[in-house]
């Protein structure tokens, strides 16, 4: 009997703005039909948390479907499968909050051991609510949605209250099921090499030492990487040299040879090769286009045969 084939799905991965703790998608353009077009579920590379204003449809979280509707509440961890789908021609508004609780747990001075446990309990499943099964978390949520829309004196700070009491309320609003997910959740599994290159991108470094801090032997590494990614090691390191890179190319007056040499490439050709083929054009032709930079890259899609 034929194996049966895997439908594709894509990688979108999104990056916290520096000196803020979320990253807030606001706004009239988030007024559409959801799901037009688009047949392939994501995920992402942060956690998701949605409010919905108004509007009807359906959010598909893995092999659950719900019906979304004005006032509800999303929360999907890093590495969830998921779609949102308006239904046929209705207009929904949608706001979103993409949160990094390794770094927010990092700052408030968690060690390492109390980060791996929490990032268990928030990370252990994806729920979709209602105001009333849990007030806490909605009011935290419009909260921090008004504060990033106001920026008012200290938002910054009080922003960053809000986050961190979110992340606990949604790690206690998981309560029971956390000890009995934990074991079966897999999405951790390469979570230490993703986050040593994206701390050491800029250095030399083998992929023997990604599989070492998964605790894999090199072979077993690549095998489950490119399973879980459907892309190699190094095609992964290289796009997020890339990406790195262009941040320095928006953010930066440097050369491109010291842009290849920032983010870890050893030769320029290396890395204008590596650039066109991540983004689809050269780093010349990107800084040229200032005005598409920060949206070609966070809309820029990597098709993988599943989450991990």
């Amino acid at each position: 009997m034929a194996k049966k084939k895997k439908g594709s799905v894509e990688f979108r991965f999104y990056e916290v703005p520096q000196d803020e703790t979320v990253l807030a998608l606001m706004g009239k353009k988030w007024i559409q039909v959801y799901g037009e077009n688009i047949d392939k579920m994501h995920f992402h590379n942060l956690i998701e948390i949605g409010y919905c204003h108004y509007g009807d449809g359906d959010l598909i979280i893995e092999e659950d479907q719900y019906r979304f509707g004005a006032g509800m509440v999303s929360c999907i961890p890093a590495n969830f499968l998921h779609i949102t789908r308006s239904d046929t021609d209705i207009m929904a508004f949608w706001e979103y909050l993409y949160i990094n609780p390794t770094d927010i747990l990092r700052q408030q001075g968690k060690s390492a051991q109390e980060i791996r446990a929490f990032l268990d309990a928030i990370n252990s499943r994806a729920f979709f609510i209602k105001v009333e099964e849990n007030p806490m978390i909605v009011t935290l949520i419009r909260a921090i949605f008004e504060e990033m829309q106001d920026k008012s004196t200290y938002y910054r700070e009080c922003v960053g209250g809000l986050v961190y009491s979110l992340l606990f309320e949604i790690a206690r609003f998981n309560g029971k099921e956390i000890v009995q997910s934990c074991e079966k959740n897999n999405s951790l599994q390469l979570e230490n090499a993703i986050e040593y290159v994206d701390k050491n991108y800029a250095n030399n470094f083998k992929i023997a030492d990604l599989a070492n801090e998964c605790h894999m032997s090199e072979t077993h590494f690549r095998r489950v990487f490119q399973e879980k990614m459907n892309m190699t090691p190094v095609e992964y390191v290289n796009f997020v040299r890339i990406r790195k890179a262009c941040d320095l190319i928006d953010k930066t007056d440097i050369s491109m040879e010291d842009v290849a040499e920032r983010v870890g490439f050893i030769t320029p050709s290396t890395f204008n090769r590596n650039f066109r083929r991540v983004i689809g054009t050269s780093p010349y032709q990107w800084k040229k286009r200032p005005d598409n930079h920060e949206g070609k890259l966070l809309e820029y899609k990597i098709s993988a045969l599943k989450g991990w």
